[in-house]
């Protein structure tokens, strides 16, 4: 048995197949930073470790823009002001388009982060 697609009764001449929900728009914020995904289309956030394992860094690489920026945003809304974590981060900027933040194990947070900014 074969189906077909049948036509809207409404004088429409569009197909049900068709007939799909538009997505919603997305908010266009513009920063003084971009941070482009990887090829596999990930983040381009990744965890170095070092010194036997006693320091962890987190490397955000390929920014174009501002990094000193990024690295302030970072620094002043990834953790609340007081925490602890707030008080261990460390932002240091290489080449000026890589950024390495150490202090502890928070490379979820820098992408959920990340994301939540819209990149």
């Amino acid at each position: 048995m074969l189906r077909t697609a049948q036509k809207l009764t409404l004088g429409s001449s569009r197909y049900f197949a068709r007939d799909a929900v538009a997505p919603p728009q997305a908010s266009v914020v513009n920063y003084s930073y971009f941070v482009p995904r990887n090829t596999r289309g990930n983040l381009p956030v990744y965890t170095d470790v070092r010194n036997g394992g006693t320091r962890y860094q987190i490397l955000i690489r390929n920014i174009d823009g501002n990094a000193n920026i990024l690295a302030n945003d970072l620094a002043t809304s990834l953790f609340e002001k007081g925490s602890p974590e707030a008080s261990r981060i460390k932002m240091d900027i290489v080449r000026s388009k890589n950024l390495i933040i150490s202090g502890g194990r928070w490379r979820s947070h820098v992408v959920e982060w990340l994301k939540e900014k819209g990149f």
